[in-house]
């Protein structure tokens, strides 16, 4: 894929992964909790990512607009994402109650990480 249609899908996913991040993964919580809430439930805890992810997500959706004047919070999100799954990896096979997370929200965190990888620009391709 060449580099201006990889910066055209980047804007596209940017907002998509915007969108999403302000209120999918609330929705998800609430529709699927099994796969995107940790048990035992905890209100404070889901209050705090979902702050997070949505301010993360406004941020996206304006990076969408110039993603190369953005890239430190594209890269930001990419290895936050990658860190984040990881750990919710890890946590998921280390606790039985907690499996059916390697079906929800932990793929999702890698997908995040994987499509913006790919379509971000390399420093040497820009």
């Amino acid at each position: 894929m060449q580099q201006e249609q990889k910066l055209k899908y980047l804007k596209v996913a940017l907002k998509i992964f915007g969108i999403t991040f302000i209120a999918g993964i609330y929705l998800m919580m609430l529709v699927w909790p099994d796969g995107w809430a940790w048990s035992p439930r905890q209100p404070e805890y889901e209050q705090m990512i979902m702050g997070i992810y949505a301010t993360l997500g406004v941020f996206l959706i304006r990076a969408a607009k110039d993603p190369l004047a953005n890239a430190s919070l594209i890269w930001f999100t990419i290895w936050s994402s990658i860190i984040h799954g990881g750990i919710m990896l890890v946590q998921a096979v280390v606790d039985e109650t907690e499996k059916v997370h390697l079906l929800g929200d932990v793929p999702a965190t890698f997908l995040v990480a994987f499509v913006l990888w790919y379509l971000m620009p390399k420093p040497a391709q820009v």
